[in-house]
């Protein structure tokens, strides 16, 4: 560890506030594509977990479905420090990426209670398309009725239903299609760093900008 990071490290370990208990990380396939990426990857889920973070979700968009088989792949063998799990496109003619067939059926299979979560080619539009369609199949079956839906009813049926506390988005200002319900009252960072030089001192200025902030949760 650099001096500066060193420093950095110092000033969030001596902050009043706490850290972000769960992080999410929004990179694209463009970022995995690039020489050393899956390396980073792995450092920064480490350095989540080393500054105080107890959950990790991170966010894979894909444009071109014909990589994504090879992503999944790769993200598998990632060494985390704790349990990963990673969904992504069937590979075996499951439903297509993205389509709400693929939502629903990754919904209700979420054993994602690991402490690492990877999603890979589903956006937020389609995973909460795919709780809206469960919900109405479960009007249509007499099981619950539209009067008594509330947004337990929604959370239950996304993939990752658990909220972040700090998303961390690198290369530019956009949030793009990423965990639309979950991440309405998380604090959002943005970095102009580009993924391929994410560095622990980036990660480090991400925890200390959200331990200054007070956080609203929409109040």
């Amino acid at each position: 560890m650099g001096l500066y990071d060193a420093y950095l490290a110092t000033r969030h370990r001596l902050h009043d506030a706490e850290p972000p208990a769960h992080v999410a990380l929004v990179v694209t396939e463009r970022d995995l594509l690039a020489d050393g990426a899956f390396d980073t990857l792995s450092s920064a889920i480490g350095w989540a977990f080393e500054y105080g973070a107890e959950r990790v979700t991170v966010s894979v968009s894909v444009l071109d479905r014909a990589v994504a088989p090879t992503l999944v792949r790769e993200l598998r063998r990632l060494d985390t420090p704790t349990e990963t799990v990673v969904r992504g496109p069937e590979l075996d003619g499951g439903p297509e990426q993205g389509s709400p067939d693929a939502a629903t059926e990754a919904g209700t299979a979420a054993a994602a209670d690991a402490p690492v979560r990877i999603l890979v080619g589903l956006g937020g539009k389609a995973e909460f398309a795919g709780a809206v369609r469960e919900l109405a199949s479960d009007v249509a079956a007499g099981e619950i009725t539209p009067e008594a839906i509330d947004e337990t009813d929604v959370a239950e049926r996304l993939l990752f239903p658990e909220e972040p506390d700090l998303v961390i988005k690198t290369g530019a200002e956009r949030l793009s299609d990423f965990a639309i319900w979950q991440s309405v009252y998380a604090e959002l960072y943005f970095t102009d760093v580009n993924w391929r030089d994410f560095r622990r001192r980036e990660y480090l200025r991400a925890v200390l900008d959200f331990q200054d902030r007070q956080r609203r949760f929409g109040r």
